[in-house]
């Protein structure tokens, strides 16, 4: 293949943002806003906001190391540098990966509930979970279809979700008063969280969801044009673009919608805050923007992830399937991901997701700390702030979920260890192959 080829089938910088705000809006927005409000509150839009100042800190590691070495799989590579090629390199990746085959079923999951949302029955276990495998399904039969087809189908989409959010945020701000934009600086309006700063600190884990989709830029880096120069920017405009969008759609539903009201409708809450505002047209607005947010969210996310698994199978961390098929880590991310938008509700794939990719967080941090800041030219301060940041709201959440929801603490504490115990049968099994290969050289 010449080199001008080889230039077109590359992610521009634009498509690259394309793809990261749409798995960042996708699973974000729509997902979370009433999850966050259980937690926080009132304060719903602060959560927001403090997430993406924690988020804002984490994502220098990333840029740091994936602009010296750009790669298809920089979070595992990253990983592979600071720990070696063993367990716990191989653990905090697939915790990664895990998180994002949770966030794809949180995005099957939410494309059903607003599709069903006009027919009253976004309540039905049944077809929730059937039409979250189909849209599982119609993703991945798009990432078949090859790179271009991702960037083109993010590209066009993510300029139609980032239009539809800001019309109905500042719609929706118009119609409860421009005034009610100063409540994002007031605290008088707004219902305290029933659980104080520990309840805003737990909401705030949540709202890391929404902007985690980041991390799937760092995975662009074979495909992308000038990557040392294009994954940093990439980053830093997804993440400005989406806290703008977040905060707007916010403060839009905590001024149509009480907190209990919020709460009660937490799997399609901007579709029921669209209600008071614009009546049924607005609904149908709302329902068709977050159908196309988390359908183009989840081909990009099948997509990143994909090119993660292929790294981890290369690197031996990760099965492949027994046939050396040219597709088969998208067949396993989708497999998974629809196993697990069939077997859990919103509320434990977003606890579970957010646990897990934390843990892996901090472990980026520490590993950038011991042993790659002076290969990437990393400033010391910035991972300790961002690992000081993912505790502070980590260790409320898993106080306040221990409390209300054990059961899904137990659930992310049995596959963690899962991912561990088999990260060490497969490093065991590696070792004594190369020894046995080892010997047979010898002979």
């Amino acid at each position: 293949m010449d080199h001008d080829t080889q230039t077109q089938q590359k992610l521009s910088l634009t498509g690259s943002v394309a793809v990261g705000t749409g798995v960042m809006i996708g699973a974000g927005i729509f997902a979370l806003v009433g999850q966050v409000a259980e937690l926080a509150g009132g304060w719903v839009p602060w959560a927001f906001l403090a997430g993406a100042v924690v988020v804002a800190f984490s994502s220098y590691s990333y840029i740091r190391y994936s602009a010296t070495n750009p790669s298809s799989g920089g979070i595992a590579m990253l990983l592979k540098a600071a720990y070696g090629p063993g367990v716990l390199a191989g653990s905090f990746s697939l915790f990664m990966y895990v998180s994002m085959i949770l966030a794809e079923s949180l995005l099957g999951r939410t494309f059903a509930s607003y599709l069903l949302r006009p027919f009253g029955l976004q309540g039905s276990e049944v077809w929730v979970t059937v039409l979250a495998v189909v849209a599982i399904v119609a993703a991945a039969l798009v990432n078949l279809a090859g790179n271009r087809w991702v960037e083109r189908s993010a590209t066009v989409t993510a300029a139609l979700k980032i239009v539809g959010i800001a019309v109905l945020a500042i719609a929706g701000i118009l119609a409860a008063g421009v005034s009610s934009l100063g409540r994002l600086f007031t605290a008088a309006d707004r219902t305290p969280p029933e659980t104080g700063w520990l309840g805003f600190l737990a909401g705030t884990t949540l709202c890391i969801l929404a902007y985690k989709g980041f991390t799937t830029i760092t995975n662009q880096g074979a495909d992308l044009e000038q990557p040392e120069r294009n994954i940093g920017r990439s980053i830093m405009i997804s993440l400005a673009l989406c806290t703008v969008l977040y905060l707007l759609i916010t403060v839009a539903v905590t001024g149509s919608l009480t907190v209990p009201q919020i709460v009660e409708a937490r799997d399609y809450a901007l579709a029921e805050a669209a209600e008071p505002m614009f009546g049924a047209w607005g609904v149908t607005l709302t329902v068709v923007i977050a159908v196309v947010a988390t359908l183009s969210g989840l081909i990009a996310s099948l997509f990143s992830v994909s090119k993660l698994y292929d790294m981890l199978r290369d690197m031996g961390q990760a099965p492949g399937l027994p046939r050396k098929e040219g597709h088969q880590s998208l067949y396993i991310t989708a497999g998974l991901a629809i196993v697990m938008a069939a077997f859990f509700d919103l509320s434990q794939i977003a606890s579970l997701g957010a646990i897990l990719y934390l843990a892996m967080d901090i472990a980026i941090h520490l590993g950038i700390l011991r042993h790659l800041k002076d290969d990437v030219g990393a400033k010391p301060w910035i991972p300790w702030v961002a690992i000081a940041l993912d505790v502070a709201v980590l260790v409320p959440f898993v106080l306040l979920k221990s409390q209300s929801d054990p059961f899904t603490l137990v659930i992310t504490a049995v596959v963690a260890l899962v991912i561990v115990v088999a990260q060490w049968f497969t490093v065991r099994h590696r070792s004594d192959e190369d020894a046995r290969q080892g010997e047979h050289e010898q002979h």
